[in-house]
């Protein structure tokens, strides 16, 4: 008998539940390992209520479109990779939890040395169930432009294994059968935690992280340690502002400028904001086998505020906005220009509709449609409304945006340049290479425009179903 008939599919646990168990144990041991992130996450809590409270009409929103009850268990992490065989490996783990790649991101136009993608579920069913993602990202070693040190960091890479062999064994049985029975789920998720945790021995003498260090900080965190410990993870607020506003008063130390998009009443893709990365003791291994004390400064608390999915259209609009504020403001945000870049930022996007009705009808966008008990009692009666606009105009259909599910390139390189500090702002003259990213990954990233539209079209067929139409459009 093979494997797959001495299995019962009907036993497997569905992916999107190994995902949403493993959210909940990475919420849990970053809590452990970064307090203060336990500190963020009852703030965030906090501020979600109050706005809720305030803005009934919000919250019947998000009940609406199901987001409300993703909304306290939304998280997104982040990691950094040192190896192809490391990316390629940690794309297999994450479809065992029902996650994808979708996107492509080049923070080294930004002096960040390493491209990347985010796992994610791709199904607005899976992406409710749990919308746990991994902002996901592979070192560059090429930008290394100290050829002995390249070398040294590659060397390094290469002696470390950052999978557990039962871990490696799981992925393997997923593969083979199709997914994991419940008992091997619970110890898949307690495997593949390990390779997210924080270990306090680096790899390195005290002398070779301070070489790495000088190239670029970033290259310390992925090459002097035994993984890609998380480095940050980040709850959904529905209102940042109040967030920032109230983070000194918990005594968190905030960046001085909200990444992305200014305020809006439709927010549009994505706000973040973070406190700044903690200096945390790490051991080093010298020659002689003895250990030297030393810090590092990596892991962090992000918070992000996520708005309505924008079209091709609309993506070009936010991008031509927000190059004319930063050249406005002659570079990127911080502490000293904070006050007159969001004065700017405002100025500048006062040319980007704020309605969410004018952003479906200039195509900048992505909607959901529902039906409505209107438009199911006119159905009973005979009486629908003729095309989408009318159904729309006469109450019996109802759109709310779509959700971002993804990343803002320059906001990721602005979240960590802040944790960094203001002397990694290298700049890198090689281009973009996603070939050289999908070969390393070992398939192709998906596209998350393609996934928005998918989204949309299926929701007006649903209500096109409900209604009895050949079709909406």
């Amino acid at each position: 008998m093979s494997v797959q008939a001495a299995v019962n599919p009907g036993a497997l646990v569905h992916p999107d539940e190994i995902r949403a168990q493993f959210s909940r144990a990475m919420s849990a041991l970053y809590k452990a390992e970064v307090p203060l992130y336990g500190t963020l996450l009852e703030l965030v809590g906090e501020v979600n209520r109050r706005t809720l409270e305030q803005d009934p009409a919000l919250a019947e929103r998000l009940r609406l479109t199901g987001e409300l009850k993703r909304l306290d268990m939304e998280r997104h992490g982040a990691i950094r990779l040192g190896s192809a065989a490391e990316l390629a490996t940690m794309r297999r783990l994450f479809a065992v939890m029902g996650m994808y790649p979708v996107g492509y991101y080049d923070l080294a136009c930004a002096g960040v040395p390493v491209h990347s993608t985010a796992f994610r579920a791709i199904h607005e069913a899976s992406l409710q169930h749990s919308p746990f993602r991994v902002f996901t990202s592979l070192l560059r070693l090429e930008l290394i432009d100290n050829q002995e040190l390249r070398e040294l960091a590659a060397a390094i890479l290469a002696r470390r294994t950052i999978f557990t062999p039962r871990a490696l064994q799981l992925i393997e049985q997923a593969e083979r059968v199709g997914g994991l029975q419940p008992d091997e789920a619970t110890e898949f998720v307690e495997q593949a935690l390990e390779t997210f945790r924080w270990h306090r021995e680096a790899t390195v003498s005290a002398v070779q992280y301070q070489q790495l260090s000088d190239q670029h900080r970033l290259i310390a965190d992925v090459v002097a340690f035994k993984g890609p410990h998380i480095n940050h993870l980040t709850p959904r607020a529905l209102d940042i502002d109040a967030v920032q506003a109230a983070m000194p008063g918990r005594g968190i130390s905030s960046k001085a400028v909200v990444e992305g998009p200014p305020p809006r009443h439709c927010a549009i893709l994505l706000r973040q904001t973070s406190f700044k990365a903690l200096r945390e003791p790490v051991a080093f291994i010298e020659a002689d086998g003895s250990m030297a004390l030393g810090s590092h400064s990596a892991r962090f608390g992000e918070i992000e505020q996520r708005g309505v999915a924008l079209t091709g259209k609309g993506r070009a609009l936010y991008d031509q906005l927000l190059n004319a504020s930063r050249e406005a403001s002659q570079g990127a945000p911080n502490e000293d220009n904070a006050a007159s870049y969001m004065r700017l930022l405002d100025q500048h996007f006062a040319d980007f509709p704020d309605q969410p009705d004018e952003l479906r009808r200039q195509g900048l966008a992505y909607f959901r449609y529902f039906v409505s008990d209107l438009g199911l009692a006119a159905k009973a009666r005979g009486e629908l409304a003729s095309g989408l606009e009318a159904l729309l105009a006469a109450g019996q259909l109802r759109c709310e945006p779509l959700v971002y599910e993804d990343f803002l390139p320059v906001s990721a390189a602005g979240i960590f340049q802040s944790n960094l500090g203001e002397q990694s702002s290298a700049r890198y003259a090689q281009s973009s290479n996603r070939e050289a990213f999908e070969r390393d990954l070992g398939a192709p990233v998906l596209d998350e425009l393609a996934l928005y539209a998918d989204s949309q079209q299926r929701s007006l067929e649903y209500c096109a179903e409900q209604l009895g139409l050949a079709t909406l459009s």
